[in-house]
């Protein structure tokens, strides 16, 4: 029930965690899932002393953004600081690895130190070229890096790219309304199936392969964008239309 009603309603989420934690408090995701819900209803402090108990329990870093983040909840940014230096990063996953990236930026914008918060977001996943699942978060929190030193054009062109993975990861996962997201323009498409991107496509990829993988490339402007059915190979991409015209430009 947490996890139903957690983007809808996230205080009935929580009273459900903390229900679920009266009758099995010593279970990991039970106290993880208090950590989450409190954290989304802005406990911050609770989000911390749960998040420490899932970790004693399970011994995962996997939560470790959520405590840095929770840190800087409760106006302590040097020690969200702290707690993201002391692990290994090459041990934790790639999405952790860049969600940790954003809270450490986000701490040093606490600061005031905005060279440095854009320096922690410098990282190999930052590949404007590839849609993967932490590309938008990741090409926003740059982009409002980039608007606080004052490089709006660099900062809007960030922001753009966010949209278009969005979009992008939405059509390859069916979450779109239309059938196929609509490209205008395509420079070429490389031998491994992937989109030059210099006019604005971002090919979606797996994060498990290091070259992309089937995807539907993305349109700038919000009509044209939808969703398709994977393509039969890997190095298919679709560019059927989604509007009235689609049997004829197909």
């Amino acid at each position: 029930m947490a996890a139903r009603l957690i983007d809808d309603d996230p205080e009935l989420a929580h009273q459900h965690a903390l229900a679920a934690s009266r009758s099995a408090g010593r279970v990991g995701v039970v106290r993880e899932t208090v950590a989450i819900t409190a954290y989304a209803v802005g406990d911050f402090a609770l989000a911390l002393r749960e998040l420490r108990t899932h970790r004693r329990i399970t011994g995962s870093d996997e939560q470790l953004p959520l405590i840095v983040d929770s840190e800087r909840g409760v106006g302590r940014p040097d020690r969200a600081l702290e707690e993201g230096r002391a692990v290994d990063r090459s041990t934790l996953s790639t999405p952790v690895r860049v969600q940790l990236a954003i809270a450490m930026s986000g701490a040093r914008l606490d600061l005031g130190q905005t060279e440095r918060a854009l320096q922690e977001l410098e990282i190999p996943e930052a590949d404007p070229d590839r849609a993967f699942e932490w590309s938008p978060a990741l090409f926003s929190a740059r982009a409002a890096v980039l608007e606080e030193l004052g490089r709006d054009d660099e900062a809007a062109e960030w922001q753009r790219r966010a949209e278009i993975a969005s979009d992008a990861l939405d059509a390859a996962s069916g979450v779109a309304d239309r059938e196929v997201i609509v490209v205008e323009e395509i420079d070429l498409i490389d031998d491994e199936g992937g989109v030059d991107v210099a006019s604005g496509v971002i090919p979606v990829a797996d994060p498990d392969d290091e070259a992309p993988v089937a995807s539907a490339p993305a349109a700038e402007d919000d009509e044209s964008v939808g969703a398709g059915e994977p393509a039969a190979g890997d190095d298919t991409i679709a560019t059927v239309a989604g509007d009235a015209d689609a049997e004829e430009q197909r």
